[in-house]
């Protein structure tokens, strides 16, 4: 398909949704890589302030699972990983990512050092934090925000879903309203901020998937990263798998979902991603989630199919 035909105007890869690569490329003039980093934290639903065990579908590294070593310093991690990348982009620029846990889940002054750490290595030009929407209070986002205000930073709330019936059977330990009183903490701030949602989550139909996006779509948002539930070894979530089975999406189903998902969103949101990645040797399904690039090829030709793309259902399209 030629160029021209795309429809979608945030796109420079001939994408039908707006993707991080094209903002960053838009923001910066070049290839800019995220570098994952795990600082040591904990969540407060595994440590018993909130709850215990963690996220029931969540590893023990917490999302981290192809991160960095804990064991090592912010700048040791930082550099084995730079390493690597460099070898396929030698002029490459880097945000580092604070992925695993939750990473403001700690007394300010070891986040300022943290952080600050992050932003005075060698090519870093921004800095992304992966945290929980109940551990942002009033003086964690004054100083998220004083950052937005000389670095190019993203704080990624994990929500999953707007339902608390689906949250509280995943052990996520905090509400909707909750996720809605840290997420306008972060905003009062003009901190700009990507929420992550989860599709195929036990218990959840087609409807409150959209439901979600819906809901998601009418928030004052940098992005949103969508992800396909995975089902891991050792999670809770696998043991009450295997003690009463519950479907998981299969590859057309999801692509369904995420497509009618995308036409709800404002064409402005940047989707930070689409799938998402399990480890192959923890992984119990969906297995068709192990071929990425398919699950996108697929994304890709099911908007084509229906002439469509991001923001679609919401009528208009502003300029670039």
């Amino acid at each position: 398909m030629a160029r021209q035909e795309n429809p979608f105007p945030y796109s420079l890869d001939n994408k039908r949704y707006h993707t991080y690569n094209y903002e960053l490329q838009k923001v910066f003039g070049g290839k800019v890589c995220k570098i994952s980093l795990n600082a040591g934290f904990t969540c407060p639903n595994i440590d018993g302030t909130r709850g215990v065990g963690g996220c029931t579908y969540c590893s023990s590294a917490g999302s981290g699972d192809f991160g960095g070593n804990p064991k090592e310093s912010i700048p040791e991690q930082f550099e084995k990983i730079r390493a690597m990348l460099s070898q396929k982009w030698p002029h490459c620029r880097y945000i580092p990512y604070f992925q695993a846990h939750t990473n403001t889940y700690g007394p300010l002054p070891l986040l300022r050092r943290l952080f600050e750490e992050a932003l005075s290595l060698p090519g870093v030009v921004g800095l992304s934090i992966s945290t929980r929407p109940d551990c942002i209070s009033e003086e964690t986002a004054r100083y998220l925000g004083e950052l937005a205000q000389r670095t190019y930073l993203t704080v990624e709330l994990g929500l999953q879903t707007i339902h608390d019936e689906t949250a509280r059977r995943i052990n996520r330990c905090h509400t909707y309203k909750e996720f809605l009183e840290g997420y306008s903490l972060l905003r009062e701030q003009k901190v700009p901020v990507v929420v992550h949602l989860i599709d195929g989550l036990p218990g959840e139909d087609r409807a409150m998937m959209l439901e979600t996006a819906k809901a998601v779509a009418e928030l004052d948002l940098y992005g949103v990263k969508l992800h396909l539930l995975h089902l891991l070894r050792g999670t809770k979530m696998a043991r009450e798998y295997e003690a009463k089975p519950f479907p998981l999406l299969s590859l057309e189903e999801y692509v369904d979902i995420v497509c009618s998902q995308l036409e709800l969103f404002p064409p402005q949101f940047v989707m930070g991603r689409l799938t998402g990645d399990g480890a192959k040797e923890d992984l119990i399904g969906p297995l068709w989630s192990l071929k990425k690039f398919v699950v996108l090829n697929e994304i890709d030709k099911e908007l084509l199919r229906r002439n469509s793309w991001q923001g679609k259902g919401r009528k208009t399209i502003p300029k670039v």
